[in-house]
């Protein structure tokens, strides 16, 4: 039996997105103050720290805006088309 938690619900579950050395798949981003949370773009209703995507680089700005990601697989999407997923945050 596998053990698939990690996948569900979010795009960290790739073995592309564990590749990536300077942000561990195992970084845990939903903890935080209330005031720190928000939730991705990319992975939409996914609870997001602020404060821990910006300490290990999971963000962008977009328009005078920060967007801020739940994994390093949300980064690429967003750059990828950044005013679709800009939208669907207001």
């Amino acid at each position: 039996m596998t053990n698939d938690t990690q996948a569900a619900g979010s795009c960290c579950g790739s073995s592309s997105a564990s590749a990536t050395p300077e942000v561990p798949a195992e970084r845990n981003l939903l903890g935080g103050a209330a005031d720190d949370m928000t939730v991705c773009p990319v992975m939409a209703g996914t609870p997001v720290s602020k404060a821990q995507a910006v300490a290990v680089g999971l963000f962008r700005d977009f328009e005078g805006e920060r967007y801020y990601f739940c994994c390093a697989g949300c980064g690429p999407a967003f750059d990828a088309d950044p005013a679709k997923y800009a939208a669907s945050m207001a």
